[in-house]
């Protein structure tokens, strides 16, 4: 161990979630009205698709794998204990790294072509898809030269990130990683730095109620008076038409 890998390993992760912390309340609290990825979907819907849909399914995915190993990694290692279902688990995580990467890459070109967004996009914009395609990258190489990930993040990872949560960091196993998996954990740490200042925070605050709230009915050819008026009945049937 040695000075870089304290402050890769202990000090920054520290830093960082103190700052995702107060940083995410602080803006929450003074900008809550822009706690949005400020997306132009219902303008662009079909030329997003390829972009936003593979980079957030592919995303869910790999958060959840990543997760489950850090959560219950008994069960990840009692799973990947049979040959057949250690192959179906990391062929199953890099199918979604690559689902990730070319989904990124669409975003990516969508918004270094579009002279709408390039108007709107910020350094920090292009900041955070750059880290992010670095991460993903960095995430494949590691997946194709160090094989099993899933159980050795559970056997390694795991123990490590509870030391932290616990207040009594222990690096000794995962100080003698290879540096490319070193600079992907340090990825993750950069990226949750960021959340406050970047449109990323739009992930604290996803409509998750929208899945139980009636459908929204739209009728362009309603009259304003039946609009307004405050009688007319609501319905929590999904209608036909629209």
């Amino acid at each position: 161990m040695n000075s870089l890998d304290n402050f890769i390993l202990i000090g920054f992760p520290y830093a960082a979630l103190c700052v995702f912390l107060i940083g995410s309340i602080w803006r929450y609290r003074s900008t809550k009205f822009k706690f949005s990825s400020l997306s132009s979907q219902f303008l662009e819907g079909k030329e997003l698709f390829w972009g936003s849909v593979p980079f957030h399914w592919g995303l869910l995915a790999l958060f959840v794998g990543h997760m489950s190993a850090f959560l219950i990694p008994r069960g990840v290692l009692a799973w990947n204990s049979h040959p057949a279902r250690l192959l179906v688990i990391e062929i199953g995580a890099f199918i979604f790294a690559i689902a990730v990467l070319v989904g990124l890459i669409n975003l990516i070109i969508r918004r270094l072509s579009s002279d709408r967004l390039r108007v709107v996009s910020t350094k920090m914009d292009y900041a955070i898809l750059g880290l992010l395609l670095l991460q993903v990258i960095t995430g494949l190489w590691i997946a194709y030269n160090f094989r099993w990930g899933s159980s050795w993040f559970a056997t390694v990872l795991t123990p490590y990130l509870w030391s932290l949560l616990t207040i009594q960091p222990d690096i000794l196993a995962v100080s003698a990683l290879p540096w490319t998996i070193k600079l992907h954990i340090f990825g993750a740490y950069l990226i949750v730095f960021l959340i406050p200042f970047s449109r990323l925070v739009h992930f604290l605050v996803v409509p998750i109620h929208y899945i139980w709230r009636p459908y929204q009915r739209v009728i362009w050819s309603w009259s304003r008076t039946d609009v307004r008026n405050p009688k007319s009945p609501w319905s929590i049937k999904r209608p036909r038409n629209n």
